[in-house]
């Protein structure tokens, strides 16, 4: 077994892991390292497209209040104001520090950074769209990753690439360090640290149609969960209104920034029946649901269980300058020309807004009272610092990434200035070991393949954008049965090197435990607020539920929850209308 020893070791290389590594990178004395399951410029913020919320005022009146603001409305009052209020405010001063950094904005005639409209971002606290988006064209994440890895590179972070991180080291209740298996290789290797941050991304794979990458599996949540660490908000999963039909790949919001407008079978521009002011530009939440009511009500496209976004009223210069990515999507998926033809979509599961909580440091807690593990740090979408609440505005999560994974950095700096470094106890990769060994063993028949796909498409129909209580219990009994088969696999492929069947049958666990977590939380929250529609449990129920649930995995299998109250400090909660 091969061990390193890190001050840092941050556990995946997207947009919140390299900018907490370089942060970390620019101290000299500190040993940084990155671990990552893929090329770090393969990474999932390199599918955000659209652009980088931040109130900078370039295009016309903007203030980091109305930012604040719609961040608050958007997630239906669930946001902690106080995290908030950090994001918008430091938004702006971290798309500077982009620019900086070299990232190559899309410019306005003057020479600074161009701004577009994103949905549920306003002006004069919801008066109308505002231009807040900063981009590069519909390439925004892939160029802050470009960025920010050449940053770290410059500054000599250590990069592991292809290793897959199995099991979380904690020694007296601080965390110690990570336990990751080679993918190349088969071999274990154990990276012993000062600080551990998780920045894994999200879980989408949990459902059929996602926008999601196929690497992104839940894994750095189900690694903390297992170890006693809750999971907080996990009932509040996004889907984003506008992904390929079938394929989930995304169109990206700033499609509709630029003017494309969805409608149904009759052409109507059926948004302005549930969103007159905003129209299609409303929360993902809320034109998310009004594509299933069309399609519920027939008005799906030839009768099917999709719409059509339409831009073929825009100019030839928009796509091709502005879009040119979605506009390649469309014609290479489909064989459509978007400019000739409107294209087919459907919502696609996309975000998740809880996750590992933090506070505003990115220092994981562990409880009501916000105690904080030492040592551990979360950042990015796998993380719940609590900006997104129960819906989360395009834009938003390169800010929060960027926001809360350049806090972690520093705060992960002023720790290591202060923590000792704990010992590791005898045979640390003893746990990881025997999840590789037991899945390489199991003598069952059943294919990790199709309980995949079987969890996938049951966590559409009973626990997608419209839920209920008998759906959701069907749910768990369908987890039950696929966590009872999941004992029963068996690899096609035994060996060590580059072995694929094994990743996806480690993956699958972490699917099985993020599944569970989700619908868990779905069933206990007897109401509807931002992603989380309850059919049974139609409204909003301030009195009972402006509260965050943390859900724990006890050590005998069993399950409890915890509330804590939510955050206000300028914006008390209001009816959510646009």
């Amino acid at each position: 077994m091969a061990v390193h020893e890190f001050d840092a070791v941050i556990v995946g290389a997207g947009g919140a892991g390299l900018y907490a590594a370089m942060e970390l990178s620019r101290q000299a004395d500190l040993r940084v390292a990155v671990i990552s399951k893929l090329y770090p410029t393969r990474s999932h913020t390199g599918a955000a497209q659209g652009g980088i919320g931040a109130a900078l005022g370039n295009m016309e009146e903007d203030h980091w209040e109305w930012h604040m603001f719609d961040t608050v409305k958007g997630g239906d009052y669930l946001v902690d104001q106080d995290a908030a209020e950090i994001l918008a405010r430091e938004a702006i001063e971290t798309v500077y520090d982009l620019e900086h950094l070299g990232l190559p904005f899309d410019r306005t005639p003057d020479g600074r950074i161009a701004q577009r409209r994103f949905g549920g971002h306003t002006h004069h606290f919801g008066q109308g769209p505002v231009r807040r988006a900063c981009h590069a064209a519909d390439r925004t994440g892939h160029m802050i990753l470009q960025t920010l890895y050449q940053q770290c590179l410059r500054q000599n972070v250590r990069f592991f690439n292809e290793f897959q991180v199995l099991d979380l080291l904690l020694e007296d209740g601080v965390a110690c360090g990570v336990v990751a298996w080679e993918i190349l290789t088969g071999e274990l290797h154990t990276f012993h640290a000062r600080a551990v941050m998780f920045a894994t991304g999200g879980w989408g794979r949990i459902y059929k149609v996602t926008s999601n990458a196929h690497t992104l599996t839940g894994d750095g949540a189900a690694i903390c969960w297992r170890r006693g660490i809750p999971l907080e908000d996990m009932e509040f999963y996004q889907f984003h209104p506008t992904g390929i039909y079938r394929l989930g790949i995304l169109m990206s919001e700033a499609a509709r920034g630029e003017g494309a407008v969805l409608r149904n079978r009759h052409g109507e521009r059926f948004m302005e029946r549930y969103s007159p002011t905003l129209l299609d530009l409303a929360p993902r939440d809320i034109i998310a649901r009004a594509m299933i009511t069309e399609i519920r009500e027939g008005r799906g496209i030839d009768g099917k269980d999709y719409l059509h976004l339409d831009f073929t009223h825009l100019p030839r210069q928009v796509l091709e300058e502005k879009l040119p990515d979605i506009t390649s999507f469309a014609r290479i998926y489909l064989g459509i020309d978007p400019l000739r033809q409107p294209v087919p979509v459907q919502p696609t599961a996309h975000y998740a807004m809880g996750g590992i909580p933090t506070d505003v440091w990115g220092r994981v807690v562990v409880d009501e009272k916000n105690t904080v593990l030492p040592g551990l740090y979360a950042a990015g979408e796998c993380a719940c610092v609590s900006v997104h609440g129960a819906n989360r505005l395009g834009t938003n999560s390169l800010v929060d990434i960027l926001v809360f994974g350049r806090r972690a950095g520093r705060d992960m700096v002023r720790y290591l200035r202060e923590a000792e470094r704990v010992s590791l106890r005898r045979n640390p990769d003893r746990d990881a070991r025997e999840q590789v060994e037991r899945l390489l063993r199991s003598e069952g028949k059943e294919k990790v393949a199709a309980l995949r796909q079987e969890l996938a498409e049951a966590m559409m129909e009973y626990c997608g954008i419209f839920r209920d209580g008998a759906g959701l219990q069907k749910m768990l009994g369908i987890l039950g049965d696929l966590r009872e088969r999941y004992r029963r696999i068996r690899l096609d492929d035994r060996g060590r090197v580059f072995n694929q069947d094994l990743l996806e049958a480690w993956e699958l666990g972490c699917l099985l435990d993020v599944a569970e977590a989700t619908v868990r939380s779905a069933l206990n929250r007897t109401e509807s607020r931002g992603a989380h529609m309850r059919e049974d449990y139609p409204d909003r129920d301030d009195e009972n539920w402006l509260k965050h649930t943390l859900l724990y995995r006890n050590s005998d299998g069993t399950f409890a929850f915890r509330y804590k109250p939510v955050v206000i400090t300028r914006f008390q909660p209001q009816a959510r209308t646009y």
